[in-house]
């Protein structure tokens, strides 16, 4: 799929604090994908943030000498640090078999129960719909089925009382979001400019220490790699680094399909 840079829309900022919710089948996506803008909207929006990691992330390392439970525990060790390093202190790990992640009504509910809880505005999560990541990349089947349990327990599930009745039980009441945003996403609608935080998000990347090494290693890899990513995602859109979504808006009315497209048509033909 093409992208049309020329038509992203730049996320506006919001003038009161807010709860953002952002999901993720592994310990260390959230920084690869979003953590620059997660940091951005924790200093520049007073938002307070809920990390919710799927998985155990116990099929992380195919050292013969580490057993899935040495990884599991160090693991969640990184992610607590990286997690801080950007301002976030409540991060939820609902511990599913890393590797195998399935959308199963189980990884929905628990999902469901942690929005019924913390009650967020906006809820990130990885798009179920990318397979194949521009040339060199395979979409892992843990993020899709990450995605794809976080979309249907925002909806129906969070908000519809009869789906789930034990987590009314629980005393979890039915909770409509605002907005929904998909990273790692090939059909992106808007950007967010990181260059203030682009710091902050090498530094949380960095606490993942099992996954992408330490000193010259994370220097000349994962870091390296990831800020000229974000650097030439930047460049499409005219500012020094960008992290990228697709934003679907809930707290709107809804405007009919024609209008929409119209009103692409305009921007495309305004921008020749």
């Amino acid at each position: 799929m093409t992208i049309d840079y020329q038509t992203l829309q730049a996320i506006p900022q919001r003038d009161e604090p807010y709860h953002i919710v952002v999901t993720a089948a592994h310990h260390d996506d959230i920084e690869f994908g979003v953590a620059g803008s997660v940091a951005r909207w924790i200093r520049e929006e007073g938002a307070t943030v809920t990390y919710v990691i799927i998985t155990d992330g116990g099929a992380g390392s195919n050292d013969p000498d580490m057993t899935r439970e040495q990884l599991v525990e160090l693991r969640y060790r990184e992610q607590i640090e990286a997690a801080a390093r950007v301002g976030v202190y409540d991060v939820r790990f609902l511990g599913h078999l890393d590797g195998v992640l399935q959308a199963t009504l189980e990884v929905r509910r628990d999902i469901t129960r942690i929005i019924r809880e913390t009650k967020p505005y906006r809820v990130v999560c990885q798009d179920p719909t990318s397979v194949f990541v521009h040339r060199g990349y395979v979409n892992h089947p843990d993020h899709r089925a990450a995605g794809e349990a976080s979309i249907y327990a925002v909806f129906p599930s969070a908000e519809t009382r009869p789906i789930f009745p034990e987590l009314l039980a629980e005393g979890f009441e039915p909770h409509k979001i605002g907005e929904l945003y998909l990273n790692l996403t090939q059909s992106p609608t808007h950007y967010h400019d990181i260059s203030s935080t682009i710091d902050l998000k090498m530094q949380a990347l960095s606490a993942h220490v099992s996954q992408i090494g330490a000193g010259e290693d994370f220097e000349n890899g994962a870091k390296k790699w990831l800020m000229q990513g974000n650097r030439d995602g930047g460049t499409m859109v005219g500012v020094e680094y960008a992290e990228y979504f697709r934003v679907l808006k809930f707290d709107e009315d809804r405007e009919s399909w024609h209008k929409e497209e119209m009103e692409r048509r305009e921007r495309e033909a305004a921008l020749k």
